[in-house]
């Protein structure tokens, strides 16, 4: 097993093991396509697949029957269409200039969200006839259209112009982003939504595109043509204050490295955050914020930080995490040098590290380490 630097990486030299379950992420995928019927249920994998690493995560998810893709960026979908072939790749960050024939050569769908991309695309398709110089293929494009999350995409301001210099462009796909997915922002939902319809009328036949994960589960939005779902597909909870419909995909674990007593009065790590109020037995694990770890989640005299499970028991992190340990108090559990304890996994999830850590789970996926020895349950 090689980390990103293409050092060999064994399960005994490693920190910590990072166990990835295909078949549970087949299985997200199926509940989400069975959830969405008739819509489309294509796949977020920018960001190495979330952590969880994208050539293993696509091949499983292609072989499951899912056909549609969206990376952040053009290096992505490269590395994407050199595993899947026949993928339908959006590259959701748009057009960067001077890219286009990237976007060509490898067959990607970039996600136009200006008036100045749109322009250097058409001048680009209309230089190659709109098929691509080296495929022959039509080149296609989508439009992204701001409905509230003021990041990227076209502003209502630009839609008649955006609509006129795209007549002559092959556009498969408008998209848009909710702002609020969460139940409980139900009547804000609902004007975006009503906004997205509008502006997206002046493309009246192309394929509509709105959810991510949280809205494929709101009870009144319309799931339109396809879907984008991408922490519900790692294990992540798309449904906020409800159980989590999703299989758990990942168990983050590291080893215990070393067992040791502490006394009354005496601190635990950096700038002694953390101190003893009775006598109580602490174990060291090989993991720290290096490895993805938050700094949060450390536990401190004024609050509890994040938990860890082991052997059967929830154990608490205290103290400050480090680069490459974090401190658990395992006080009356039976425990021994080299036992594993569960950072992530079945019983600690995404959402309750990334909660006790005051951050959001997407965090937590997309920094997992490379130190990982990272295990793959094949398909």
């Amino acid at each position: 097993m090689s980390d990103v630097r293409g050092t060999e990486v064994s399960s005994l030299e490693a920190g910590a093991i990072l166990s990835i379950d295909l078949a549970a992420l087949v299985k997200n995928w199926r509940t989400l396509q069975a959830v969405c019927g008739a819509s489309e249920c294509g796949a977020v994998v920018k960001a190495d697949a979330y952590g969880l690493g994208l050539e293993p995560v696509v091949r499983a998810l292609a072989k499951a029957g899912c056909k549609t893709y969206f990376v952040a960026h053009v290096f992505e979908g490269r590395s994407l269409r050199a595993l899947e072939p026949d993928a339908i790749i959006y590259v959701l960050n748009g057009l960067v200039t001077g890219t286009a024939p990237a976007y060509a050569q490898h067959r990607l769908r970039p996600v136009l969200g200006s008036i100045a991309e749109i322009e250097e695309w058409l001048q680009f398709c209309a230089l190659f006839g709109h098929r691509g110089p080296e495929t022959g293929e039509s080149l296609a494009a989508a439009l992204q259209i701001d409905t509230g999350m003021n990041r990227l995409g076209l502003k209502e301001s630009d839609l008649d112009d955006a609509r006129q210099i795209t007549d002559t462009l092959n556009i498969v796909l408008v998209l848009s982003h909710f702002v609020w997915s969460g139940q409980n922002n139900a009547a804000r939902n609902e004007r975006q939504i009503v906004l997205f319809d509008k502006m997206r009328a002046r493309w009246p036949h192309v394929a509509a595109s709105m959810a991510n994960s949280g809205g494929i589960f709101l009870d009144s939005a319309p799931l339109y043509d396809l879907v984008r779902p991408g922490y519900a597909l790692y294990g992540g909870n798309p449904t906020p204050g409800r159980p989590n419909p999703m299989q758990s995909v990942l168990r983050l674990e590291a080893r215990i490295l070393q067992l040791h007593n502490v006394e009354p009065g005496e601190t635990v790590g950096y700038d002694g955050r953390w101190t003893a109020g009775t006598h109580r037995r602490l174990a060291t694990i090989g993991a720290g914020y290096a490895d993805g770890i938050p700094c949060a989640a450390m536990g401190t005299d004024q609050r509890a930080g994040g938990q860890v499970f082991v052997n059967g028991v929830r154990c608490p992190i205290v103290g400050r995490v480090s680069m490459d340990l974090s401190v658990v108090d395992v006080t009356g559990v039976h425990v021994q040098r080299g036992d594993s304890v569960e950072l992530i996994g079945s019983t600690v999830s995404i959402d309750e590290i990334a909660s006790r850590s005051n951050t959001i789970g997407y965090e937590i996926l997309t920094n997992l380490g490379s130190r990982f020895y990272r295990r793959y349950t094949r398909l």
